[in-house]
């Protein structure tokens, strides 16, 4: 099973941002109240305080159901209030965080969408809206105030991403360049 959630990544910052490739090849650990597993139809279904850790990447949910394909690609279906993920980017001190109603994810098509209420942040850029889908595929994400195909509900998107910080250098240059007087010395 290759866990899903990781690829929110990309959606929190302006840049790409890539989950720990690490974590793919880590084992999967779940926890759960309850799990049911019907082989016959290749579905799983783990219940109640679902916590889901494969390395840095841990997610949260009410209810975890997991069906499988003949050709063993995985559709998976979280649902919380909200569910909740947090995974280490990779090559970088920094996590994502990332809450839903509802997160999808079709490991067949490497699609997921979160929504109701959804929510990814890195760092202190985050972006909210009812509906956020991302395509690993084609790296292209989109997020609509209401879910896909339904009339317009008045929600909107929302975008907050704080500019790089400048180098402590380039503000010890600026003012190398600056023309300093000494008292009593005025320009001639």
């Amino acid at each position: 099973m290759r866990f899903p959630l990781l690829l929110l990544a990309a959606l929190a910052a302006s840049a790409p941002a890539w989950a720990e490739k690490a974590d793919r090849e880590k084992e999967i650990v779940i926890n759960a109240d309850r799990f049911t597993a019907d082989d016959a139809n290749r579905v799983s279904v783990f219940e109640g305080d679902v916590v889901i850790t494969q390395g840095t990447m841990r997610m949260t949910a009410n209810k975890v159901t997991v069906r499988e394909d003949p050709q063993r690609h995985k559709f998976y279906v979280a649902v919380g209030n909200p569910v909740t993920f947090r995974e280490k980017r990779d090559n970088v001190d920094e996590y994502v965080e990332g809450y839903a109603q509802r997160a999808e994810f079709d490991d067949l098509n490497n699609l997921l969408h979160l929504y109701d209420k959804a929510r990814v942040k890195s760092n202190q850029n985050e972006i909210t809206g009812d509906f956020i889908s991302y395509d690993m595929r084609k790296e292209l994400a989109e997020v609509t105030g209401g879910p896909p195909g339904k009339p317009h509900t008045g929600s909107r998107v929302k975008a907050v991403i704080l500019p790089p910080k400048k180098a402590p250098e380039a503000a010890g240059k600026a003012g190398k360049d600056t023309l300093k007087l000494k008292p009593d010395e005025g320009p001639q």
